[in-house]
């Protein structure tokens, strides 16, 4: 008698369960998107980033929906950060254990 084995899988990442991991990473702005000046932070090197607000969030993300505020604005490297690649697993892990 052959007794199956029950698989356990991660959930699948959709804009429903997500928990905007990415949106506590430093976001460089490296080309002209339109992001609004207010979300705008300035390095010590003079180079442009999105601004983390105290709690490490980027201040474009809606607090209480975990939605980008500038979506349509949003920098390119955002843009290029793909929902369930690699890169955002990792990040995911990353903030499970910290």
């Amino acid at each position: 008698m052959t007794i199956p084995i029950k698989t356990i899988t991660a959930p699948e990442i959709s804009c429903s369960n997500c928990r905007a991991c990415c949106c506590r990473l430093e976001v460089m702005i490296i080309s002209d998107t339109g992001v609004p000046e207010q979300h705008i932070a300035v390095d010590q090197w003079g180079g442009e980033t999105m601004l983390r607000l105290e709690d490490g969030w980027c201040s474009a993300l809606d607090r209480e929906t975990f939605m980008c505020t500038i979506y349509e604005n949003r920098p390119w490297v955002c843009r290029e950060f793909e929902m369930g690649s690699y890169e955002c697993k990792e990040e995911r892990a990353e903030l499970k254990t910290s």
